[in-house]
């Protein structure tokens, strides 16, 4: 198994094996401050949140290869992001609109709302079965 994560001083999501071999670079070109990370491996796809100077949400090849962005109008503060798998969805929070919303994986399309709150500066999500979780600080 691999494991993806993202380093925010250099603007890099980064993958290694569990041990931590074989470390290398996935993505390194256009990256302005990403934040989180979700890894389809199913469907060989690795998403992400930037919050930097165009806020979006982008998608990739687990190689980092034709790379797209999903999500980059109404976004400010993406933080976190989860794969609903049985519903192929991706979910997402955003600490600046105080919304959970989520898109299809593969098209991008049919964004919908899921919860919106006020004053709750959404910090993650998680989707399981039925249920969103969330945490704010």
């Amino acid at each position: 198994g691999n494991i993806y994560w993202t380093d925010h001083g250099f603007n890099l999501i980064e993958v290694a094996r569990l041990n931590g071999s074989f470390r290398y670079v996935v993505i390194s070109q256009g990256l302005d401050q990403p934040r989180s990370i979700a890894v389809h491996p199913e469907q060989g796809y690795l998403f992400w949140t930037e919050w930097g100077q165009t806020p979006c949400i982008g998608r990739a090849h687990l190689d980092g290869s034709e790379k797209v962005v999903l999500v980059s109008l109404g976004i400010a503060w993406p933080n976190g992001i989860s794969i609903d798998y049985e519903e192929n969805k991706l979910y997402w929070c955003d600490a600046r609109t105080d919304k959970i919303e989520r898109i299809d994986l593969e098209s991008g399309g049919n964004r919908e709302i899921v919860l919106s709150g006020s004053n709750v500066d959404m910090f993650s999500v998680a989707v399981f079965g039925a249920y969103i979780y969330w945490s704010d600080r």
